[in-house]
């Protein structure tokens, strides 16, 4: 596969429409558009935007589902040098009037619903939020308020534009210009703002697509929602250098998306394990042909991993990352042996850099020692707005500080080991999570097992572990305990024991397990 030579998302979208006219590129319910479509249709929109008066520097918010005009709204802001802010389509009013607030927004594309939500009655909401100046230039897909511009009317808007117009607009654009802007929460009240530049969108996800091997015949089931790095940037330019295709889903649901991969002959998947478990578990799994999946990226434990590649994905690839770094800054080869893949995110990507600091005084670790996780290369230019939180996570050498937990190996493979605020120090000896979960993991009667601390006044703290167990498995808190003594150091035990229902795991909007809320499951 010949590299891009493009340096920014327009000029690739011109550089692979070039390459590949007539090749398939996205697909949902309502559209199917080959690459030369796609640009054209970019451009139209672009040309309307101009119209209204969207130009370089200024923000373009995207709130809706997996679905075509999502990546038109993204693209043609981006060709005309906007920056587009990605809103969480389950966010609450309150949240996404500060991102608005906060990114200074002034442009906003939305549907009127996702799913069950009404988010034109959230959008009334949210322009009701205390201290919000309102947001001059509002645009809606399909049908919605009287005073917000039809999105498909853009094209008609900006019929008077000319493509010379555009094109100076395009080659404006600096490949270290911002592209969009994505909001992650962290350890504070309010959530950061991480804005990715144009360069990065295209390096990292070359490097993650060759990891995986990905080819122009490949197409992508893609169920993540778009508002996340995981799909926007990593799994969307990931296929687009490599001129592949996109199958959309404009929303999550595993019976759709085990349809979806074996109509479409999907090859590469893109799924967290919230996403595994209810595919794998649905009822019509059995009787869907699978088979055209091969390659993909997952999270997770070992177990959690194996559950794709029993799914069908046999060269997952396991992957480290965060939004701060394009979203994967380690991705392992997928013709690693499985053994590797289960346990390994594998060495950084070209152009990134990985050290093991200690967290207390920042030195290096030898390789086998675990530490702070900090990554160098591809990452972010600094917090939108920020440069107090910007300086507190990036060291004097220029690596930033993930708070993650992870050891390198001789080879310089990535193993993670969970949060650095989510060690357990227990009778003054720190113990990680990730650890005494992979082993329990093992257990045959072990569906999903999650370690915590909870207070102990002994101990300070006590290991606990939070288990659901696989449908008709019997065992008791004192069968665990004598099977991790063969396995484990005494300190590292669990004590204590909670078994539950899977539903009743204390999940985030996007499925991701909320570890700050197991201690609580012991009260």
């Amino acid at each position: 596969m010949e590299r891009p030579a493009s340096r920014t998302a327009p000029d690739l979208m011109d550089e692979m429409a070039a390459r590949y006219p007539d090749r398939p590129y996205l697909a949902d319910p309502g559209h199917r558009l080959t690459y030369g479509e796609f640009r054209a249709e970019v451009r139209r929109h672009a040309k309307g935007l101009h119209e209204l008066g969207l130009g370089p520097g200024e923000r373009l918010a995207i709130l809706m589902g997996n679905r075509v005009e999502w990546l038109v709204a993204y693209f043609a802001a981006m060709t005309l040098g906007a920056e587009v802010v990605a809103l969480n389509t389950w966010a609450t009013a309150r949240e996404i009037a500060y991102q608005l607030g906060h990114a200074r927004v002034e442009f906003l594309v939305f549907e009127p619903r996702f799913r069950d939500r009404d988010l034109t009655a959230l959008l009334e909401e949210v322009a009701g939020e205390p201290g919000l100046d309102p947001v001059p230039h509002y645009m809606v897909v399909d049908h919605g308020p009287a005073d917000a511009v039809r999105f498909e009317e853009l094209p008609a808007l900006g019929a008077a534009v000319g493509d010379d117009a555009i094109d100076t607009a395009q080659r404006a654009v600096d490949p270290g210009d911002t592209a969009c802007i994505l909001y992650t929460s962290g350890s504070t009240a309010l959530p950061k703002g991480v804005p990715l530049h144009h360069s990065g969108l295209i390096d990292n996800m070359w490097g993650i697509g060759e990891r995986l091997r990905l080819t122009e015949a490949d197409r992508l089931w893609l169920g993540v929602g778009l508002f996340w790095s995981y799909a926007c940037v990593n799994a969307l330019f990931a296929l687009t250098t490599h001129g592949g295709s996109i199958v959309l889903q404009h929303h999550f649901e595993p019976g759709e998306a085990l349809r979806l991969i074996e109509e479409e002959r999907c090859t590469v998947f893109y799924g967290v394990p919230a996403m595994v478990r209810p595919m794998w578990e649905h009822p019509d799994r059995p009787m869907r042909d699978l088979s055209s999946l091969r390659a993909g990226t997952t999270i997770g434990t070992p177990a959690q991993v194996q559950m794709a590649v029993d799914l069908g994905v046999a060269e997952i690839s396991n992957v480290y990352g965060l939004t701060e770094a394009y979203g994967n800054s380690c991705v392992i080869h997928a013709n690693e042996p499985l053994e590797r893949r289960l346990v390994s995110s594998g060495p950084p990507l070209e152009g990134c850099e990985i050290m093991i600091a200690d967290p207390d005084t920042g030195e290096a670790q030898a390789a086998g020692e675990p530490g702070e996780i900090r990554v160098r290369g591809h990452t972010m230019k600094g917090y939108l707005g920020d440069k107090g939180r910007t300086k507190e996570v990036f060291d004097a050498d220029g690596f930033l500080g993930t708070g993650d937990l992870g050891v390198l190996d001789e080879d310089g493979y990535l193993t993670y080991r969970g949060r650095l605020k989510e060690m357990i120090k227990t009778g003054g000896i720190n113990v990680a999570p990730a650890e005494v979960e992979a082993v329990l993991s093992d257990h045959l009667a072990i569906d999903q097992v999650y370690v915590t601390g909870v207070p102990d006044e002994r101990l300070d703290e006590a290991v606990a572990a939070v288990v659901v167990l696989e449908a008709d498995a019997v065992v008791t808190e004192d069968d665990l305990m004598d099977y991790c003594r063969d396995l484990l150091a005494a300190y590292k035990i669990p004590r204590r024991y909670r078994f539950i229902a899977s539903e009743e795991l204390p999940l985030t909007t996007t499925g991701k397990l909320q570890r700050d809320r197991l201690a609580a499951l012991f009260d």
